[in-house]
């Protein structure tokens, strides 16, 4: 039996080693590419699982009419071939005729059989938006996959093959979709050395060095990917802008990916710095009045446009962290604008200006800041309240910016914290077109190493009411241009891709991209369908599998608020690079860029009081969002320390203190970490090898950071509040002198911009 084993194993004679080498050579070849390192994101179009589901679809998509005159259809009908040939085994070929269990895509322009579709359904899907139906054709069953304009068909395609990745029934499809906001961004914060600020994936994908000449695959894959979710535009460059984007050699290098980019309906928009004509145009000013600055301007757009006819236009970020800007020559943010608007409208480009400002006269601010610090942790008003500086600088400018300027506004009023209230701004400008700006790459959300799943965030803000026109006025309704009719809207997110082979360093943050796209695509969808559509397509449609990830993920922006800034903490992270805990910090080089500026506490008890009696920043809201949190004894809890300086015994909804409560969130949100370690280890059986071990070993280090946010932060306020920690909770592994001590001088994600 030995023997005969061996000799299959290892067999004899000319031939059959051949035979046997090239079976496992071929054997091989088959493990390589199907490798699951993540670089296809959420469309692997493996075969569909099921055994008699894929029988139906294979049953019901055996031909194809689908006739291209542009390279966006060719594209499609490239797309929709490889990918039900991958779900289904089915080889499509396109057909004259019309056949039972056909597929016709295309539109009224290209297709004979969808011009009579849309007449008869009285249909119009507008630039973007298209129609999924089964329908019938001579007598045939056919599926439409149709659209008014090209890239609408693109996204019909992909929204199809969603359905099959996700095991839906085909059986009686009427699906019309149309975005409910234009211009669907994706901010790159890439510098043009490749650093990327606040990237936690590697460096930046675009390689100026080899451009224009060289064009990577994984450009044409990011506009693929991009397009899937319908994602239509993307600014390549970081807002801490360089100049140098703007000289010829750099625009040679955007026109070749701009070309790349257009098949997809994906736009190209630059970083505008303000001072532009003097570092690169040789003037001795860039005040946005002067005719000499306009004009370099107007004539910088004109090159743009001629080598990038579709270009988007320019995001500025102005007069905020050091960027110069129009107050630097006694302008108003409107004049900036302005300017910028005057020379792109002749080409229909837009310019995207940040309300991301805080530029206030620093070393008086600081002498304010010690001077009420004295004896205490800044619980005296320091200075201005970093929370009301927006709403100060761009509130009385409403009505004044021109028509294609858009406000983008953050999600709230300080810097992307784990949680924070919306924006004043959202509600208070109708006369102006303001859109949200949030951040995919995880800057304050544990950064690379942590599963948090964004979508509960986005959603949190997007429904939140402003009352700006009664109850209902939620702030979707001010970045569609619903609410007070504007006819430009735009959302961004800053992206969190680099060029690690899954795109976004943790597998799960590549939800976070897949879940801006849908959401910008349409607000309504609920956070737990994003996470079920993502987790069918990107791992497996099991059912056990399915539940527990999307649990997890659900589940994971609370966890990660409970053990890093529970009940309205924020801002306490370290300075500079944002890695870990650091409250205690009180030297940096400004008041609001201290964690005390934003904790406030003291022997008393702790938070930022925002009421009348404090900063007051609670009236830029309605009076009706006030009410919500004007009181400290109604005011929802996770806002609690936002809006006010609670004694440490004060009472909280559970009957807990507020320093038991304390204590109770940071150790819940550790627990609550091992769950989900348990969780995913349970799903082992259900997935590929490769990504189970590396979010696995990425959970462990989540557990660890988790505990260290937990035992730092307590052992700190424990210096304020003199109170012990509860006996049942875990004590802390070091000493707070210990947690001080520590420096991280390879945190990532702070690269200059050279």
């Amino acid at each position: 039996m030995r023997k005969e084993k061996r000799r299959l194993l290892y067999p004899t004679g000319g031939p059959h080693i051949l035979k046997y080498t090239l079976s496992v050579f071929f054997a091989l070849l088959c493990f390589w590419g199907k490798a699951e390192d993540g670089y296809r994101l959420w469309l692997r179009y493996d075969k569909v699982q099921d055994a008699a589901l894929l029988q139906r679809y294979q049953s019901a998509l055996t031909a194809l009419s689908f006739y291209t005159s542009s390279a966006t259809l060719d594209i499609a009908k490239k797309e929709l071939i490889k990918g039900i040939s991958g779900l289904t085994g089915n080889r499509l070929r396109p057909r004259e005729g019309v056949t039972n269990n056909c597929i016709i895509a295309g539109t009224p322009a290209s297709s004979v059989f969808v011009k009579k579709f849309f007449q008869k359904n009285k249909l119009n899907t507008g630039n973007e938006g298209y129609v999924i139906s089964t329908g019938n054709v001579g007598g045939k069953k056919v599926l439409f996959i149709a659209a008014t304009k090209d890239i609408g068909v693109l996204y019909g395609v992909f929204a199809f093959l969603r359905l099959l990745q996700t095991n839906q029934p085909l059986e009686n499809l009427f699906m019309v979709s149309a975005p409910k906001i234009q211009n669907r961004i994706l901010d790159h914060w890439d510098n043009l050395n490749r650093t990327v600020e606040r990237g936690y994936a590697g460096a930046s994908i675009w390689n100026w060095h080899t451009l224009p000449d060289y064009i990577d695959q994984r450009y044409i894959d990011y506009a693929r990917a991009n397009a899937s979710v319908g994602i239509n535009g993307t600014v390549l460059t970081n807002v801490n802008a360089n100049a140098r984007v703007l000289t010829k050699t750099y625009l040679i290098k955007v026109k070749a990916l701009a070309d790349v980019f257009r098949p997809y309906g994906l736009k190209v928009y630059l970083t505008a710095k303000f001072s532009a004509p003097v570092e690169i145009g040789g003037l001795k000013t860039a005040d946005p009045l002067d005719p000499g600055v306009r004009n370099w301007w107007k004539e910088k757009c004109d090159e743009i446009y001629s080598m990038i006819p579709d270009f988007g236009g320019f995001l500025v970020k102005a007069n905020s962290e050091g960027q110069p800007g129009p107050q630097s020559y006694g302008r108003t943010h409107a004049d900036g604008a302005n300017m910028f608007a005057d020379a792109l409208a002749p080409h229909g480009g837009i310019v995207m200006w940040r309300a991301f400002v805080y530029d206030l006269r620093v070393q008086k601010e600081q002498e304010r800041f010690e001077e009420g610090n004295k004896g205490g942790h800044g619980n005296p008003i320091a200075a201005e309240d970093r929370f009301k500086q927006a709403y100060n600088e761009f509130a009385p400018l409403d009505g004044k910016f021109k028509k294609n300027v858009l406000l983008q506004v953050k999600n709230g009023p300080i810097d992307f914290q784990p949680r924070e209230p919306f924006s004043p701004l959202f509600g208070a400008m109708p006369e102006t077109q303001l859109m949200m700006e949030f951040q995919l790459t995880q800057e304050y959300l544990g950064q690379g190493t942590h599963l948090v799943f964004e979508a509960p965030l986005f959603k949190e803000v997007l429904d939140a009411d402003t009352y700006a026109r009664g109850m209902g006025s939620v702030v979707a309704k001010v970045i569609d241009g619903s609410l007070y009719h504007h006819p430009l809207t735009a959302i961004a997110g800053v992206a969190n891709i680099g060029n690690d082979i899954n795109w976004t360093g943790h597998p799960f943050g590549q939800a976070n991209w897949y879940a801006f796209g849908r959401l910008a695509w349409d607000h309504e969808l609920s956070s737990a369908r994003i996470a079920n559509e993502w987790v069918r397509q990107t791992f497996s449609n099991n059912r056990d599998f399915v539940t527990t990830t999307t649990s997890m993920m659900l589940a994971s922006r609370e966890i990660l608020v409970d053990y890093m800034t529970p009940l309205g903490l924020n801002h306490i992270m370290g300075t500079g690079h944002h890695y870990g805990p650091a409250p205690w910090v009180d030297n940096a080089g400004r008041a609001d860029w201290n964690p005390v500026y934003y904790h406030r506490a003291d022997s008393e008890g702790l938070g930022f009081n925002r009421t009348a009696n404090g900063s007051n920043a609670l009236a830029q809201y309605r009076p009706e969002v006030q009410k919500q949190w004007d009181n400290s004894r109604t005011c929802d809890e996770k806002y609690l320390l936002w809006f006010h300086h609670v004694p440490w015994n004060f009472k909280m909804h559970s009957g807990r203190s507020l320093w038991e409560a304390l204590c109770y969130k940071y150790n819940i949100g550790c627990d609550s970490v091992k769950w989900m370690q348990r969780e995913w280890n349970a799903v082992k059986p259900f997935i590929d090898e490769e990504r189970f071990k590396q979010v696995q070993q990425l959970l462990v280090i989540q557990e660890k950071e988790a505990v260290w946010w937990r035992d730092a932060c307590l052992l700190y306020f424990q210096t304020f509040s003199k109170m012990p920690v509860p006996a049942q909770y875990e004590k802390p592994q070091h000493t707070l002198e210990y947690y001080k001590s520590l420096k991280f001088s390879y945190a990532p994600g702070i690269g200059g911009n050279l």
